[in-house]
């Protein structure tokens, strides 16, 4: 299935329409980011396991959450649980800057590999404690996380800038894609999808 089927398929179709997110997905050579074994499947509208009990989440949800952030290209975006550094590929199509953070060593020099071959050595990977986010490259304008949490964690919240946004999911069994908004009155939330992400972890390996 080429690209622009794709993502008129599984994207456009199921509402997703900011051109913005559609033309970086179908840009972003997902292929490049799957593990050879899987990688006849690396556009199949599933997630597909990398290695490390973690996944590579499915086109759709990808592209909700990079909608839900609402980026215009000025922005410096965090992305915390790199896994296979595809997000942070689609997010660096949408933003300025955008740094990435991941607890497995191994995920993350494999995710910086990716990432270069596919024409994207700009995005800036670490290892760490992704519930900590990067305080040191705060604030960020957008914060992704690509795994659940039992709560927002307070050190991300307070890693927004004023307007910024937030989205994650949250619980454990039962899981909300939510996006929070940083705004004068303070945090907001809402609930865009039902979703299934592997747990978010506290602490490095």
């Amino acid at each position: 299935m080429s690209a622009p089927d794709w993502v008129e398929r599984q994207l456009r179709r199921r509402g997703v329409v900011d051109q913005r997110v559609l033309e970086a997905m179908a840009k972003v050579p997902r292929e490049l980011f799957v593990p050879e074994p899987v990688r006849s499947h690396a556009y199949d509208d599933a997630a597909l396991a990398i290695g490390y009990d973690q996944t590579i989440s499915q086109p759709y949800v990808v592209a909700c959450v990079c909608e839900a952030l609402a980026l215009t290209g000025d922005e410096r975006v965090l992305d915390v649980g790199t896994g296979s550094g595809y997000q942070a590929a689609v997010l660096a199509e949408l933003a300025a800057e955008v740094v990435s953070i991941e607890r497995v060593p191994e995920l993350a020099a494999r995710a910086r590999e990716a990432l270069t071959a596919a024409g994207y050595a700009q995005v800036e990977v670490l290892v760490g404690d992704g519930s900590a986010g990067v305080p040191e490259r705060a604030p960020f304008a957008a914060i992704a996380v690509g795994a659940a949490a039992r709560r927002p964690p307070p050190s991300l919240l307070e890693q927004l800038e004023p307007g910024g946004r937030l989205v994650l999911p949250v619980g454990r069994f039962r899981q909300r894609l939510v996006l929070i908004e940083r705004t004068p009155e303070g945090f907001a939330a809402s609930a865009l999808a039902d979703v299934r992400f592997v747990p978010l972890v506290e602490g490095v390996r």
